[in-house]
Order: C-alpha cells, then structure tokens, then sequence
C-alpha cells in the first residue's frame, strides 16, 4: 500500500516498481539503470551544445527519480543489504557530482570561462556532501524527522527535475552560478543539523 505522507516522486516510483515486485529485477539492477543515465547526463552536458544538454538534463531527470525507484523496490521485497546500500550511496555522490562537473566542462565557452570548471567541482562536492550528511543524519534520527524542508509534496531536492527546462531555456551559466553560492551554504546549513543530530545519539 502506498504511504501518502511520502514524496510525490516517491509515490510514482512505487507505482512504477509494484508489478515488478515477483520479477528477478532487483534493486541492484535499478541502481545501475541510474547509474548509467546519470553518467549520460554529465557526458550530455559536458558538450556545451543545445541538443546534447538538452538530452544529458532530461537523462539526469531520469536518473533522479530512478534514485527513488530502488529504494520502493527494496521495501517492496525485503530485498535490503549492506552492499546495495553502499552502491546507492556511491551512485547518488558520483552522479550529483559529475553532473555539476559536467555543466561546468560544458559552460567553459561561455562568458565563465575556464572558472567553470571549479565552480561545478565546488557545486558538485557541496551537494554530494549534503546528500552524505542527510543519509547519516537519517540513521541517527530516523527519516521521517530527518525529512528535509519541503512544502506538501514536494522536497527541496525536487528543484532538480526543473533541469530540462534550464538547459531547454539556456539557463545552464546562471544555474551553475548559483549553485556555486548555494550548494555550499546549504551545506552548512545541512552540516549543523549533521552536528546535531550527532550529540543526540
């Protein structure tokens, strides 16, 4: 049954993994499906060209609800381990990453030059590490009070599916700027909850 207090994206990628539930597709496989879309979407970008980051944004869009689709099929089956775990995590940093660093590689041509470059390095790192302290901070506090800031819904990392509409509208440069500035303060801002939900356990 599905938990309506749940995300919206959430919610659809139950309902896209529930008849799969008896299948031998595991939640392995999906990860690695997202695997593959996030590391297209990175390439896509990298390229600097409209149709090629256009096509890399929608594959990231793809690979960001993937990264939910794993997660319901594992509860769905019981189909929990140690290794599947650490896979998910080490995707969700390689693709966060190298998708900033991708925009950046991509938006070297432009007016940004080749501080591009470190701008999507400090874009990416920030928000893998904000993804690493959420996922610690969830397995000291539980998820549903570690949830982060969201609005019915919706969540904060939700703003992400918007990437076709950037590249499709040319927003990349300015969406790369801000999230140099943004990335890293809202990491800090993650990092205090991080300090704090460590002196509760």
């Amino acid at each position: 049954m599905i938990n309506n207090d749940k995300p919206l994206d959430a919610q659809l990628a139950y309902r896209l993994v529930y008849p799969l539930r008896n299948s031998w597709l595991t939640p392995n496989y999906l990860t690695t499906v997202r695997l593959f879309f996030g590391l297209a979407a990175a390439a896509g970008l990298s390229t600097g060209q409209y149709a090629w980051s256009n096509a890399g944004a929608f594959c990231f869009m793809l690979s960001n609800f993937l990264d939910h689709a794993d997660g319901e099929l594992a509860r769905l089956t019981g189909n929990f381990s140690t290794t599947g775990h650490r896979y998910d995590l080490a995707s969700d940093a390689i693709v966060n990453t190298l998708l900033f660093i991708g925009i950046g590689i991509g938006q070297v041509r432009g007016g940004l030059g080749y501080w591009a470059i470190p701008m999507g390095v400090a874009s990416g790192t920030a928000v893998a590490a904000i993804f690493h302290m959420r996922n610690e901070i969830e397995k000291t506090i539980g998820k549903t009070a570690a949830r982060q800031p969201h609005m019915g819904k919706f969540e904060a990392e939700d703003v992400l599916y918007l990437m076709p509409l950037v590249a499709i509208m040319e927003w990349l440069m300015p969406f790369l700027c801000l999230a140099t500035l943004g990335a890293p303060v809202f990491a800090l801002w993650v990092w205090r909850e991080y300090k704090t939900a460590g002196m509760q356990s």
